[in-house]
């Protein structure tokens, strides 16, 4: 993971970043990705969801007809799975390095993702690398 792509999500608020990493979970489900689906998920009103899929349109990261569903458009699907890489890297660590409850450690890392920098996030990722922590970071470090 290199610093420019961590600084791209840095352009986005910690709210955008989490509705990115929800719009991938449900499209992960195999279900179309509906308005609804995103609030009750994010436990949020459905009009700040279109709000901000409004926002997503215009900066290309969402293709939405309208009253359809949602799907993530390449650049944003690419953001929405470096937040779940960042999210679940700072979870492994929380839980396999200092031995943190994984509840508490998904909270955690939920706040955390949106804190760090590109630099930290590296060496982070160096650290879990080297003593054998992290041997694929795209699997979930325990419950996701």
């Amino acid at each position: 993971m290199g610093v420019a792509h961590i600084s791209e999500l840095k352009k986005l608020s910690a709210s955008m970043q989490d509705y990115l990493e929800a719009i991938l979970e449900l499209e992960e489900s195999g279900e179309a990705v509906r308005v609804t689906d995103i609030a009750n998920k994010l436990q949020i009103a459905k009009a700040s969801v279109n709000q901000t899929l409004s926002k997503f349109k215009k900066q290309g990261l969402v293709r939405q007809e309208m009253y359809g569903p949602v799907e993530l458009t390449n650049e944003g699907r690419h953001m929405a799975e470096k937040v779940r890489q960042i999210h679940r890297q700072i979870k492994r660590f929380l839980i396999e390095v200092l031995q943190v409850d994984p509840d508490i450690a998904e909270e955690d890392a939920c706040r955390m993702e949106h804190a760090v920098s590109a630099h930290t996030m590296e060496r982070l990722t160096e650290f879990l690398s080297r003593y054998g922590y992290s041997q694929n970071h795209n699997e979930p470090a325990a419950e996701d």
